[in-house]
């Protein structure tokens, strides 16, 4: 997660009845478990990775993990290829180029709205001699992606999702900046972006937070119908204005790009814990539990949405 370079308007949305269903249980998923999460999660975050620095050979070495376990799964690309390059602010011993890593899952029906579920496979790289790996921020949101990439292959959602892992969160949101200046598909299309940035420790209160209802309300009757499926506490808030700017995650992640648009989202992520930008973030910290619990729910999370997107993409505000 990193400190947004940029201040948002506020904008108004269009008041489109959701269907009554929205208030309905989604249907049940299958948890996914820490045996499908935790050996992705010690690769990404390894010493190996060099911190996956923007524009390194650490960030190059991530990038190419997360395609090759696309193309193991059969995921394609969302074009013709799966790393869209990404210029970047170069550092000392970086280069200036980086990707973004964008794929593709048709749905059963296609041509409609798409949702475009994100994280960010930056982190801060080496700093004196010192790896930091990142395991929470945020290959805990790449794994996730890879392992949704599974189930949504396996069992297509009725919509398409594209899954885009962004370059260069840390250093200004460059990768999401980039895609929604660029997207795959007409950014008409995209009714909503689901984000995940730091979802596997608990340190802060043992609970995933859901933040952007308060700027789209409609979404919130669909996400808390995904909240009984949860086997962790589900909270709302951190999307409002307060007296302590780092309580609004509004502009905190890549979330912020597609908001910017007038694209709406749902930001999911944990409190900040100890070790947020520090070196001691490594995989051997993560609950494996409460990690598989928060990709869990974010499957039952999109599902619910997938099952409402028309009415989702009806809603989208007029562009800012």
């Amino acid at each position: 997660m990193a400190v947004a370079t940029f201040v948002l308007a506020a904008s108004g949305f269009s008041a489109v009845r959701l269907h009554a269903q929205a208030a309905a249980t989604p249907p049940a998923v299958r948890p996914i478990t820490p045996d499908r999460l935790m050996p992705r999660l010690q690769a990404l975050a390894h010493d190996s990775m060099e911190g996956r620095g923007a524009g390194t050979r650490g960030g190059m070495r991530g990038r190419t993990y997360i395609e090759r376990e696309l193309r193991a799964m059969g995921v394609a690309p969302a074009g013709d290829r799966y790393q869209v390059p990404v210029r970047v602010r170069a550092r000392p011993g970086a280069d200036s180029l980086g990707a973004n890593v964008v794929a593709r899952i048709p749905g059963r029906t296609t041509g409609g709205p798409v949702l475009v579920l994100s994280a960010h496979h930056d982190h801060l790289g080496i700093r004196n001699d010192t790896v930091y790996n990142g395991a929470d921020d945020d290959a805990s949101g790449s794994v996730a992606l890879l392992a949704l990439a599974e189930r949504f292959k396996a069992e297509p959602l009725e919509h398409d999702v594209i899954l885009a892992w962004f370059e260069a969160e840390e250093s200004g949101m460059l990768g999401s900046r980039a895609f929604v200046a660029a997207p795959p598909v007409p950014i008409e299309r995209i009714a909503l972006n689901v984000n995940l940035d730091m979802v596997s420790r608990h340190e802060g209160g043992g609970a995933l937070w859901v933040a952007g209802t308060a700027h789209y309300p409609f979404l919130r009757p669909i996400a808390e119908a995904a909240v009984p499926r949860a086997t962790i506490p589900i909270r709302f808030g951190h999307d409002t204005a307060s007296a302590r700017r780092s309580d609004d995650w509004t502009n905190s992640s890549d979330h912020a790009s597609f908001h910017r648009v007038g694209v709406p989202f749902l930001y999911l992520g944990v409190e900040d814990h100890p070790d947020y930008h520090k070196p001691g973030d490594d995989a051997d910290k993560v609950d494996p539990a409460f990690y598989s619990a928060t990709v869990s729910f974010t499957e039952a999370l999109v599902r619910a949405l997938d099952a409402q997107l028309g009415a989702v993409h009806a809603a989208r505000p007029a562009k800012p």
